[in-house]
């Protein structure tokens, strides 16, 4: 008798959870406003994305740039889920330092 299971889909939240390191770096997101940016803080982060911590006013856009000093890039993210003052963000892409910062 052959075994008709199929395996399951990998589910992308699980396997996130597997490789998820907890950080706590400083970020700023880049809304595409003139000049505009949100100070964050990564709680953890993988090569997929993080879990951001920002003002719980902060009006943070469903898509925006994310800048991390500590690694000298700038990630494309978009909002996967939002909770209070905490932000998931799924990475989509890499950009050089922005030329708005200094640092």
């Amino acid at each position: 008798m052959t075994n008709t299971t199929q395996p399951l889909e990998n589910n992308s939240s699980d396997s996130r959870r597997k490789h998820r390191q907890r950080v706590l770096k400083g970020g700023s997101i880049i809304t595409g406003i003139k000049n505009s940016e949100i100070s964050c803080t990564l709680r953890n982060q993988n090569e997929g994305g993080a879990e951001l911590k920002v003002a719980p006013d902060a009006r943070v856009p469903d898509r925006f740039l994310l800048y991390v000093p500590v690694d000298g890039v700038a990630y494309r993210s978009e909002v996967r889920w939002r909770r209070n003052d905490r932000v998931g963000v799924q990475f989509t892409g890499t950009e050089p330092k922005p030329k708005l910062h200094y640092g």
